[in-house]
C-alpha cells in the first residue's frame, strides 16, 4: 500500500534539500517521543529536515525525559501505532522507515503487521532500519524482557539494516565485545537473527582512538572508520545515526552508501553536539542550518 505521493525526491544527493516546490523523499519514524527533544521522534524529524527529507511519524510512546535520564513512559495502544503507520503509507508514501524505541512486545507486533500491510521492510518495496533500543544511554530500560523477545525473533528478520550498538548485542546474542577484536563475531551472531544487513555501533569501545563500526551484509565487512571526539554529549546519537540512514535510503542510495552518509553525518553531528542541562546534552543538527556540505 503506498500513497500515490510517494518518493518523489531524486536519487542523486543525499542530504541536499529538494529544490522549492519539489516534492521530497519522505521517511517514517516508528519510536517514543523525548520530552527533551535530543533524542527518539524528535531527533529523527531534526535529522530528516537536516538531510532534505520529508518526515513522518507513528508514536509509540511518551517519554518523561531530560538530559539526566527517562523517569517514566507511557506506551501508546498498539492499535493506534499500526493505525499511524496505515494511514500515512497510504496517502503520503514512505520511502524509507526505522524504529527507534518500541516499548511493548504487543507493539513490536503491531509494528510487524502494519509494515507486512504497508511493504516495509526486507525484500520489499520500502526499505527498514531497525535501531534495537533497549535502554537510554543513562541505562533506564526502554524495553519489556518480552519485548525484547519480540524484536529479536520477529523484527529483525524484516529489517533490511539494524544498527545495535554493543550493549544492545549483548542482550540481543550474549556476545560481549570489549576490543576492536570482537566486532566481527557480533556482526555474525546479529546477522544470523535475520536482517539483510548489520551495522554494529563501535562507540562504546572507549578505550580505542577511533570510532570503527562495522557493516556486514552476510559475506563481506566493510570497516567505517571515523574520529573519536571528546564530548561527553552524545545524547540522541543512536536515533540520529540511524535517522540520516534511513533519509539516504529514502532517496534511493543502496544501503553501503547510505551507511557512510550516516556516518559522515553523526560525525559532524557529534563533533557540534553542545551540553544542555545538568546531565548528558544533545548530539547536533544546527551545523546543517549553514548548509555545510556532508
Amino acid at each position: 500500500m503506498t500513497g500515490t505521493h510517494a518518493v518523489t525526491g531524486t536519487r542523486a544527493a543525499p542530504g541536499v534539500p529538494p529544490a522549492p516546490g519539489v516534492t521530497p523523499s519522505t521517511a517514517l519514524t516508528i519510536a517514543g517521543s523525548d520530552s527533551g527533544g535530543g533524542a527518539g521522534i524528535q531527533a529523527d524529524l531534526k535529522t530528516f529536515l537536516a538531510c532534505g527529507v520529508h518526515g513522518m511519524t507513528a508514536l509509540t510512546a511518551v517519554t518523561v525525559q531530560d538530559s539526566l535520564g527517562v523517569a517514566d513512559f507511557l506506551a501508546l495502544p498498539p492499535s493506534l501505532v499500526a493505525a499511524q503507520i496505515r494511514t500515512v503509507a497510504a496517502d503520503l508514501g514512505v520511502g524509507a522507515a526505522k524504529t527507534g524505541m518500541l516499548a511493548s512486545a504487543a507493539i513490536v507486533d503491531a509494528v510487524i503487521e502494519a509494515c507486512a500491510q504497508t511493504s516495509i521492510g526486507a525484500g520489499r518495496s520500502t526499505p527498514l532500519v531497525v535501531d534495537p533500543v533497549a535502554a537510554s544511554m543513562h541505562g533506564d530500560s526502554l524495553l519489556a524482557e518480552d519485548a525484547l523477545a519480540a524484536v529479536r525473533d520477529r523484527l529483525l528478520p524484516i529489517a533490511t539494516l539494524a544498527t545495535p550498538n554493543l550493549d544492545e548485542v549483548r542482550l540481543l546474542t550474549g556476545v560481549d565485545v570489549t576490543s576492536r577484536d570482537g566486532l566481527r563475531k557480533a556482526a555474525e551472531a546479529v546477522h544470523a537473527l535475520g536482517p539483510s544487513w548489520v551495522l554494529i555501533k563501535a562507540g562504546h569501545l572507549a578505550a580505542d582512538p577511533e570510532c570503527v563500526d562495522l557493516l556486514f551484509d552476510g559475506a563481506d565487512f566493510v570497516e567505517l572508520p571515523g574520529p573519536r571526539t571528546g564530548t561527553p554529549h552524545t545524547h540522541g546519537g543512536g536515533d540520529t545515526l540511524a535517522a540520516s540512514i534511513a533519509s539516504a535510503l529514502s532517496r534511493g542510495c543502496p544501503v553501503p552508501e547510505a551507511v557512510r552518509f550516516g556516518k559522515r553525518y553523526i560525525m559532524r553531528a557529534v563533533a557540534g553536539a553542545y551540553p544542555l542541562g545538568a546531565g548528558t546534552g544533545p548530539v547536533s543538527a544546527f551545523w546543517r542550518v549553514a548548509g555545510d556540505p556532508i
